[in-house]
């Protein structure tokens, strides 16, 4: 199967993308455009894995990646854009295409369990560690019934306990949620303790492939507490139910990736392509003037 991520819906770029532009710049090519001062670029929009130019892995030609690389390289100039910046695909022919029309092409790494059929095999794959962790959350338990409104203030006082401020905004995830909720696209994941105290908790989506462990949190006063293995069984559990196949949605942080692999994901490599058109961008991420603008 070879299905458009989520991530590139029409309904999903208008979450994410509230209040900024958006549009398709070629077909299956939905981009973020943002603009300040004389310079416009082109980047990642918040909360968003993939994006590029969608194509059907299973029949596009060597020649016919080669053409629509071509085609976006010429559309990109045409817009006089200072920068460029998108994450393709898992298994996109296209960035090694402009690669080699003198685009950046970076291997970035997302981890994935593509087999659910057999849960005993799952969790069988799972490391030791993983495995006590399930054992001391024994006495815990997972709700479907949070709220978006208690998933939002619960991960705010998390990262908060980490001294550390939360990514996105209130509204940012109410507007999501909203249109994610309309497709049947999205759920809350908590794990409590039997007083129906939180430990942990997760945002997930899905498209018709995968299910996304997009947004997980986690209490650092009940770090021990098993909670943050029993968040990720549950997920792939629901997964399951679904049909889907799991994607821990990547991470180029070590520690993140280790915690993953844990669980006997594979390692999944898709790439992000990026060209500098205008040097006075450069200079502005240097100095970290745009240190925020790849939401």
């Amino acid at each position: 199967m070879n299905t458009r991520p989520i991530f590139m819906e029409e309904w999903w770029m208008d979450a994410v993308c509230a209040g900024k532009a958006w549009q398709y710049i070629l077909p299956e090519m939905p981009c973020l455009m943002r603009k300040r001062w004389w310079m416009r670029w082109i980047t990642m929009p918040q909360q968003t894995q993939i994006g590029g130019m969608w194509v059907d892995t299973n029949t596009c030609t060597v020649t016919q990646a080669h053409d629509l690389a071509t085609q976006i390289d010429a559309k990109l100039r045409e817009l006089k854009l200072a920068y460029y910046y998108q994450q393709y695909p898992v298994g996109s022919p296209l960035p090694m295409e402009m690669k080699a029309l003198g685009y950046k092409a970076k291997e970035r790494i997302t981890y994935r369990i593509d087999d659910l059929s057999d849960l005993d095999k799952v969790i069988g794959n799972f490391s030791k560690n993983k495995k006590r962790q399930l054992q001391k959350a024994l006495s815990l338990h997972a709700e479907r019934d949070m709220s978006i409104e208690d998933f939002y203030r619960f991960h705010t006082l998390c990262m908060a306990s980490k001294g550390r401020k939360i990514s996105y905004s209130r509204e940012f995830l109410l507007v999501l949620n909203r249109k994610a909720q309309r497709a049947d696209r999205a759920q809350v994941l908590s794990i409590c303790n039997a007083d129906g105290e939180v430990y942990a908790a997760a945002y997930l989506v899905w498209d018709d492939e995968y299910m996304y462990y997009l947004i997980p949190c986690f209490s650092k006063e009940h770090r021990d507490s098993g909670a943050g293995a029993l968040l990720v069984l549950e997920a792939i559990k629901l997964a399951r139910e679904k049909g889907l196949k799991f994607d821990f949605e990547g991470s180029m942080r070590r520690g993140i990736a280790n915690h993953y692999r844990q669980f006997g994901a594979t390692p999944t490599v898709y790439y992000s392509v990026e060209k500098l058109f205008r040097w006075p961008f450069a200079i502005a991420l240097a100095i970290n003037w745009l240190k925020n603008l790849r939401f």
